[in-house]
C-alpha cells in the first residue's frame, strides 16, 4: 500500500520525489504500477495509458533527472554515466514509497532500466513490460540492433552539434507515423524541453549501452511489447529481448514507430491488462 506523493514526504523522502517529480494517483490499496519514459520524453508521455490504469491500481508516474519537471540540478554525470543510476533512482522511489509486488512499465530505453532494477531487488516487483525495448542499438556478431558503429556515431555527433535541430528532424522519424503528424509534433515538443547538455549525455549512455547480458537474470514475469516498422527497435531486438528472457511473453502491436504508447495506447493497455490477468 502507498500514498499519494503529497502525503508521503519526510525529510530524506520529500528529496526524492522532489527530486524525480514523483506523482502517485489512483487507488492507493491497489496493486502498484509503476510507469517510465524513455529518452527525450517525460511523465507526460503516459497521459493515454496510465489513467486507464488508476481505478484499480497505484500508479507512480515519474521523470528520470533531467527530463520534464524533475531537479535539473540533481544530475550527476559521474552517477548517470550508465543505466545503473537511473535504476537506483526507481530503488530510491519505490523504497520511499513503500512499493512492493510492483508491475514496471519501461518503454524504450527505460525498459532496461526496468531489468536492471528488478535484476537488483527481484523480490520487488511483480511484473516487467517492456515497451519497444533495446539491450543493444548497435549491430553485433549475430545480433541485429539496428545500427552500425558508424550510424550511431554520426547520430550523437549530429545531436551534440546542433540538439534542437536534431530534435525536429528526429523525432518524426522516431514517432513513426507520418500520417499522423500531431503526434510526430508532440514527441518533438517533448524533444526540444529537455536539457540539452543532459539531453546529449543521455543519448550517448542510451545508444552506446548493451544489457544484453543483464537479460538472462531476468526472473520476473516479463511482457515485451513490440512495434512494426519500428527504426530504433526493430522486430529482430524485440524477439531478441524475448528469447534471452525465460518464459516472457511477446506481443506484436498493431501500430507502426517507436512509441505505441502514443500512437496505439487503447492497443498498449489491452495487452497489459492481458498480460497482468
Amino acid at each position: 500500500m502507498i500514498g499519494h506523493a503529497e502525503t508521503v514526504s519526510s525529510a530524506g523522502g520529500a528529496d526524492v520525489l522532489r527530486r524525480n517529480n514523483v506523482r502517485v494517483a489512483g487507488d492507493p490499496s491497489g496493486p502498484v504500477v509503476m510507469f517510465a519514459h524513455g529518452f527525450g520524453c517525460s511523465q507526460e508521455t503516459w497521459n493515454l495509458v496510465a489513467p486507464q490504469f488508476e481505478a484499480d491500481h497505484a500508479v507512480v508516474l515519474f521523470d528520470h533527472v533531467g527530463s520534464g519537471r524533475s531537479d535539473w540540478s540533481a544530475y550527476d554525470r559521474a552517477k548517470y554515466a550508465g543505466l545503473d543510476g537511473y535504476a537506483l533512482d526507481v530503488e530510491e522511489i519505490l523504497d520511499r514509497l513503500g512499493a512492493q509486488d510492483v508491475v514496471f512499465v519501461g518503454h524504450s530505453v527505460s525498459a532496461m532500466i526496468g531489468v536492471l532494477a528488478a535484476n537488483r531487488n527481484p523480490g520487488r516487483f511483480r511484473a516487467l513490460v517492456l515497451v519497444s525495448p533495446s539491450p543493444r542499438y548497435i549491430n553485433d556478431v549475430g545480433y541485429v540492433g539496428g545500427f552500425e558503429p558508424a550510424d550511431i556515431d554520426a547520430l550523437l555527433d549530429s545531436l551534440d552539434a546542433n540538439y534542437l535541430g536534431w530534435s525536429r528532424q528526429t523525432a518524426p522519424m522516431i514517432m513513426g507515423t507520418p500520417e499522423r503528424p500531431m503526434l510526430e509534433e508532440r514527441l518533438t515538443e517533448g524533444f526540444c524541453s529537455v536539457d540539452p547538455e543532459i539531453a546529449r549525455h543521455f543519448a550517448r549512455v542510451t545508444f552506446t549501452s548493451d544489457n544484453r547480458r543483464d537479460l538472462e537474470q531476468v526472473s520476473v514475469p516479463t511482457l515485451v511489447l513490440q512495434c512494426q516498422d519500428d527504426v530504433i527497435a526493430p522486430i529482430e531486438v524485440g524477439r531478441y529481448v524475448h528469447g534471452a528472457i525465460v518464459g516472457s511473453t511477446f506481443e506484436m502491436l498493431d501500430t507502426t514507430g517507436h512509441v505505441p504508447i502514443l500512437s496505439a495506447p487503447e492497443d498498449v493497455v489491452q495487452q497489459v491488462r492481458r498480460f497482468l490477468s
